[in-house]
């Protein structure tokens, strides 16, 4: 029986694109607060591979996790959505 590996897709914005083949991609979610139920935008920062350097500042990605690169980045672009 063949098991499926289900990866994790996040969408975001890439923030940051100084380094060399890396993007940094901020993915804002929406979490409540478990006593007052209230709505509330908490932002989580990730390293993500750009092989060819292709991505730039503002651009919406698709990131999906994969098999550590580096000390900090286990994320890899997909694809641009706008």
């Amino acid at each position: 029986m063949d098991k499926k590996i289900i990866k994790r897709k996040l969408e975001g914005e890439i923030t940051s694109d100084k380094m060399d083949k890396t993007v940094t991609v901020a993915v804002t979610s929406i979490k409540v607060h478990s006593k007052y139920k209230k709505r509330y935008k908490s932002t989580k920062k990730y390293k993500a591979h750009d092989d060819k350097n292709e991505h730039k500042i503002g651009d919406v990605v698709i990131i999906e996790q994969c098999r550590p690169i580096s000390k900090d980045k286990c994320w890899r672009i997909i694809k641009k959505v706008k």
